[in-house]
Formats: C-alpha cells, structure tokens, sequence
C-alpha cells in the first residue's frame, strides 16, 4: 500500500509549524510524500528534506498549484481518495472498504476547504466526529489503517538512528 498526503492551502504566515508537523507525521507514520497546496515554502521543504537526509527514509515533499487536479491524477493511477473531516463517516465503518485498497490519497484540510474536495473524494472520513486538529486525526488514521505497523518502522539510509530509553535520549550516528 502506498499511501500519500495532501495538504490544503498552506499559508506560510498562518501554519508553517502545523504544515511541518503534518509532514512529520505522514513521514514517521510510513507515508510516501506530502503534497501541499496554497503558498509555496521553502523553509518548509529544507525542514522535511533534512529530517528525511537526518533520520532516513525517501519520504518527498512536494508543492502543488492545482489540488483537484492533483487529486483527479490520483484517481487515474487508482488511489482511493480520503478526506479527512470532522463532518465524515466514522472510521469504524468504512475502515474495511479501506483496507483492501491498494494505493491511498489522504487530503486533510488547512483553512476552509473547497466543496469540490468533498465531492471528488472517495469517502469523508471522520476520526472522531468532533473538532481535532489535522496532525491528530492524520496519526490516528494512519495508525489505525496500518494496524501498528509504523511502530516498528526502519527508516534506511538514517544517519541517526533513535536508541529506546528509559530515562534519557541516546541515539547512534
């Protein structure tokens, strides 16, 4: 399963933190690229490309003009198209429809998101059907569709590799 993330309107003055924050998420929760629409950010691409050069992996980060194009692309490579929104169907119930999926687009939204995004989607899907912030409800998502499986995650080619701990930080270079 390759699963990408689309991220909606980025505004650098507004998210930089919360757009970086997703890209880390999507990165350490086995995601393949974020693409993000809205204000194209340098900073952020540096930030990403050099956790990815730091900690390993191929994860990409991508600027877009054009989300519905992206996302009608996405649909002819034959991504199932996930919406993540408050006003979506619950996880639990679509959450076998998806897992047979072979490929995933997940889109989470930035300011207000366009009706058209609801409309080319596969399914709008609520994590908690109540107010939450994107990273989360992109962590939950992704732990729950991978059953875990990020927990355990090898990153290659790291050039530092987080050592478990009880007490401290210890890492190997």
């Amino acid at each position: 399963m390759q699963i990408e993330i689309l991220r909606l309107s980025h505004r650098i003055r507004r998210d930089p933190r919360l757009s970086t924050h997703l890209a880390l998420t999507a990165r350490a929760f086995l995601a393949s690229k974020i693409y993000y629409s809205g204000d194209k950010d340098s900073s952020l691409e540096a930030t990403i490309n050099k956790v990815t050069s730091q900690f390993g992996g191929n994860f990409k980060i991508e600027h877009i003009e054009d989300p519905v194009k992206l996302i009608n692309e996405k649909k002819d490579e034959e991504f199932l198209i996930i919406h993540l929104s408050v006003y979506g169907l619950t996880l639990n119930s679509i959450l076998k429809k998806i897992k047979v999926q072979k490929d995933i687009l997940v889109i989470v939204g930035g300011e207000k998101v366009p009706p058209e995004i609801f409309k080319e989607s596969d399914y709008n899907v609520s994590v908690t059907q109540q107010p939450i912030s994107e990273v989360s409800a992109l962590a939950v998502f992704l732990h729950v569709i991978l059953r875990g499986e990020e927990l355990n995650a090898k990153f290659s080619n790291a050039k530092i590799q987080i050592i478990p701990s009880a007490k401290g930080k210890e890492f190997k270079k």
